[in-house]
């Protein structure tokens, strides 16, 4: 395993080792740990920052913005059909046993 030097503020250094003595770890896990969340936040953020880019270009472009209105439109009506399934009655019936009962009773 390669090693890595570096040095410390002295604050940091006293953090480090308070943290270290609390999880009963080595410093050096500690580091690693860090390290290990740090690089997969970065991965993270920069995978939305791309994931958001592409949805605004999407957005902006009116053939794909219609595309994707049109599955998300058949995607309801299979959803609400599960629904009616799961919920015991005839798929495309009345949600309600009576036609001016309010859906959040």
């Amino acid at each position: 395993m390669p090693a890595l030097s570096l040095r410390l503020p002295e604050d940091l250094d006293h953090r480090l080792e308070d943290e270290a003595r609390l999880e009963r770890l080595p410093r050096s896990e500690v580091v690693r740990i860090a390290i290990v969340d740090y690089l997969a936040r970065r991965e993270r953020e920069r995978f939305m920052a791309e994931l958001a880019a592409e949805a605004h270009t999407a957005y902006t472009d009116d053939s794909i913005r219609s595309a994707a209105l049109e599955m998300a439109e058949e995607g309801m009506v299979t959803s609400d059909e599960a629904l009616d399934i799961a919920e015991g009655r005839k798929p495309g019936g009345s949600r309600f046993s009576k036609p001016t009962e309010k859906w959040w009773k």
